[in-house]
């Protein structure tokens, strides 16, 4: 595994690919070229670059705490609530999530792959196509339709505006890339990423296990829509002989160093500011159950340290302020400089890992196959598959075998059977995904559990969001792609529902009246 003092020196390496240009005397009288913007890099620096702006895009101080946490209410705002109440989510506010991972991350990972190919290393291109693929998951399911098969191309000769993809064939890719991914790293022999790889240095078993996981993740967010594809789909990201995750020795995760230059994004969040306590949506359901991830996932509120307690979500500025100090603050694990929670290592808060993906939501994805009887699972494996995935949570965050073990004695966690059991599957996955707020929204539109998730008083408009609306740069940069997009896809506003939401009372948990207020 990478370490941190590595961390440092590969994405430093950029910078001395254009010193070692700008040193070139052949060079110095191109008065066209930047010497410090090198036109080409290392796959190795590329890679290393875009795994961390990633993860600090989707799962950092933006696009989650300023959006995905807020939507799937696991947080609330208790200052400046506006994210909170939907206004600062619109094509206006949306660039920096829409625009900047197709010319930052998404460009350097395309360039990464460009790079393996030509060498024909599967070692190199592989982990860049999950990687790509995870980042591409966020942006559909976020929007629907976007810029795709044309994307990334320009510095090739292809388009400066692309088309716009429909979600269906989308997906439909999604699973071609990441079982050539697979397959093309189960026979590589060569060269690697190694230490430039910060999730699992270099290690292409895991990568395939990655790649798996994340084809059934996406496998079954089409189960609504179409079940059949999603049934194909997961046996064989099931079936695949590089396998899924297993245990939690196999997460994606990406070990920040906590050294004040790389820290964990909700860390350099909460240097800062003080803007978010627990969702009463949260908290209410874990305190209902004495859920023992309560004092990992919250601090206790100010005012009295013996309560854990929520506040609602998309209140007024006044309104919200009255919980500053009855409410709690996210867990003491994200805070730097505190020293109450050192289960991973390291200074508090600042060297917190980012999950990109766990095996935690791969055993809730077995559950709710088995208790569908898709995917080649069967009911009677739902249970087992129910409780791994609680366990696998509850492990991840520190919680004791004890605790674990009375915590699935307790009667209303018990599984179920029938839709009521697929109803717990669904809330403690949505408790799992926790600090993974983009997915955990994404999974509330397809089963709609839990059921009061729904806006609040003070949000713009009587429904959660099931997209955000496009970035308002598109409208003058690529317009008649855009438009040729909402003409297909329905209109540019948070309650246009795309392909994977558009039959939402097939879930078998969904409930009448889902996210309206």
């Amino acid at each position: 595994m990478i370490s941190h003092r590595d961390l440092l020196r590969i994405v430093a390496a950029i910078a001395l690919v254009g010193t070692t240009v700008a040193c070139d005397p052949d060079k110095l009288t191109d008065l066209n070229s930047n010497p410090n913007s090198p036109e080409d890099a290392p796959p190795g620096p590329l890679f290393t670059q875009a795994a961390r702006l990633s993860a600090a895009r989707w799962l950092g101080g933006a696009y989650d705490l300023r959006g995905g946490v807020l939507l799937a209410q696991h947080l609330a705002q208790v200052q400046y609530p506006d994210e909170d109440a939907y206004s600062r989510l619109t094509g206006g506010a949306t660039t920096t999530y829409f625009d900047f991972p197709y010319y930052t991350e998404l460009e350097d990972l395309q360039k990464v792959v460009r790079k393996g190919e030509a060498l024909d290393e599967a070692g190199i291109y592989g982990p860049a196509l999950v990687l790509r693929t995870w980042g591409f998951g966020f942006l559909t399911d976020t929007w629907g339709d976007i810029p795709y098969s044309e994307a990334l191309q320009a510095d090739e000769g292809g388009s400066l505006t692309p088309a716009y993809d429909t979600q269906q064939s989308i997906y439909d890719d999604f699973f071609v890339v990441l079982n050539q991914a697979s397959d093309d790293m189960g026979g590589a022999t060569g060269a690697t990423l190694d230490d430039a790889d910060p999730i699992y240095g270099g290690d292409l078993s895991a990568w395939r296990r990655f790649a798996n996981s994340l084809r059934a993740r996406h496998a079954l967010r089409l189960v609504n829509v179409n079940p059949t594809k999603a049934s194909t789909e997961l046996a064989a990201a099931f079936g695949d002989p590089g396998g899924v995750f297993q245990s939690n020795d196999d997460n994606a995760l990406l070990r920040w160093p906590g050294d004040g230059v790389y820290d964990n994004p909700w860390s350099v969040n909460f240097q800062t500011r003080d803007d978010h306590r627990m969702s009463d949506r949260l908290m209410n359901v874990m305190l209902a159950s004495n859920d023992p991830r309560i004092p990992i996932y919250a601090q206790p509120t100010t005012d009295d340290p013996d309560v854990y307690a929520g506040m609602p979500n998309a209140l007024t500025h006044s309104d919200a302020s009255e919980y500053f100090n009855t409410a709690s603050r996210p867990g003491a694990a994200f805070f730097p400089g505190q020293t109450s929670y050192g289960f991973f290592g390291g200074p508090a808060g600042k060297a917190f890992p980012s999950f990109l993906m766990t095996y935690a939501e791969v055993a809730f994805i077995k559950a709710e196959a088995a208790a569908r009887g898709i995917g080649g699972f069967t009911a009677g494996q739902a249970a087992g598959f129910y409780q791994d995935g609680i366990r696998a949570s509850m492990q991840q965050w520190g919680v004791a075998d004890a605790d674990i073990t009375a915590y699935l004695a307790r009667p209303e966690i018990v599984f179920a059977g029938g839709v009521a059991g697929q109803r717990q599957i669904a809330i403690q996955k949505w408790i799992a995904l926790y600090t993974d707020g983009g997915q955990a929204w994404f999974e509330w539109r397809r089963t709609c559990q839990p059921a009061t998730v729904k806006p609040g008083p003070a949000a713009i408009v009587n429904t959660v969001p099931r997209r955000l609306e496009y970035s308002i740069t598109e409208e003058s940069v690529n317009g008649a792609s855009l438009a040729a997009a909402i003409d297909r896809q329905g209109e540019d506003d948070f309650e246009t529902r795309m392909y994977w939401d558009s039959a939402p009372t097939a879930a078998p948990t969904y409930v009448a009246g889902c996210g309206v207020r």
